[in-house]
């Protein structure tokens, strides 16, 4: 990784993740600073990772060529206004993880000239095996583009878009898609402890599947469908699952499914946006 300095505006446990991340890929901690209130939690970050840390957003701020603004919408605008005048002096590469918040909002609220990257990461890069879509405004160069995609590729699967309106579909689909699987296996596991399988073994018996299903799609060359195809016999018993799927419409339940958590993401985007 560059010998870039990275600030964290917020210190939870995206921000945790993305360190460790780092760290793990062989940055230095000394290169990174982490801002937050509350004392344990940085804490946590010193004894953990050996990092920086300060409560004070502008301290931290003031070393940073990226600032990542890992703070809950509700409160970013406080802290970016805290900071914009160091924004505006040092002209660092700011990178939002911020959900629901544009880039224009975030831009305006640090003085109106910053360099954004807006990212919309997911829960599992928590386990470091996430996805991230990238949105970069005109004011961010090559350079610091290929700054955002070491952070954020620091917990998996990096993704660009052109245009930021495409970031409400990506928070409905990769977003909010991993409860879609946590409600499937939910599903799956209670089913087949309505065919009097264990507990136990029901739980284990889905997450496995799930799991060695979603290697087999990301790993091999086939697609999704051809590999449904190919584990499905006519006449069999896999058939005679997906018929029923094929019955109650599940193409149509997830689209509106991603369409309803497409629509609900632009409207909490139109409300931080009047924070």
């Amino acid at each position: 990784m560059s010998d870039s300095t990275i600030a964290f505006i917020g210190g939870g446990n995206m921000a945790h993740s993305l360190v460790g991340g780092m760290i793990a890929g062989g940055r230095a901690a000394d290169s990174i600073w982490v801002a937050d209130p509350f004392v344990d939690q940085l804490d946590t970050h010193r004894h953990r990772h050996a990092v920086h840390v300060t409560q004070e957003n502008t301290e931290a701020a003031a070393h940073a060529d990226v600032i990542v603004l890992a703070v809950k919408p509700q409160v970013l605008r406080e802290a970016a206004s805290q900071i914009a005048d160091i924004v505006n002096d040092r002209q660092p590469l700011v990178l939002s993880i911020a959900a629901g918040l544009r880039e224009p909002d975030i831009c305006r609220w640090l003085g109106g000239n910053a360099a954004v990257v807006r990212a919309m990461p997911n829960t599992p890069a928590l386990i470091r095996c996430g996805a991230t879509v990238l949105y970069a405004n005109d004011a961010v160069s090559g350079e610091q583009k290929t700054l955002a995609e070491e952070i954020m590729g620091a917990v998996g699967l990096t993704l660009w878009v052109d245009e930021e309106a495409h970031m409400d579909a990506v928070t409905a689909t990769s977003g909010s898609g991993p409860a879609y699987f946590f409600h499937m296996m939910e599903c799956m596991q209670a089913a087949a402890e309505e065919l009097a399988l264990p507990p136990e073994v029901a739980r284990k018996l889905v997450l496995q599947t799930a799991l060695g299903a979603a290697r087999m799609a990301s790993e091999g060359e086939d697609d999704p469908a051809t590999l449904r195809q190919n584990v499905t016999s006519p006449g069999g018993t896999t058939a005679a699952a997906l018929e029923v799927l094929k019955q109650e419409d599940l193409a149509g339940i997830m689209s509106k499914a991603l369409t309803a958590a497409r629509d609900r993401s632009r409207s909490l985007s139109d409300e931080f946006g009047k924070l």
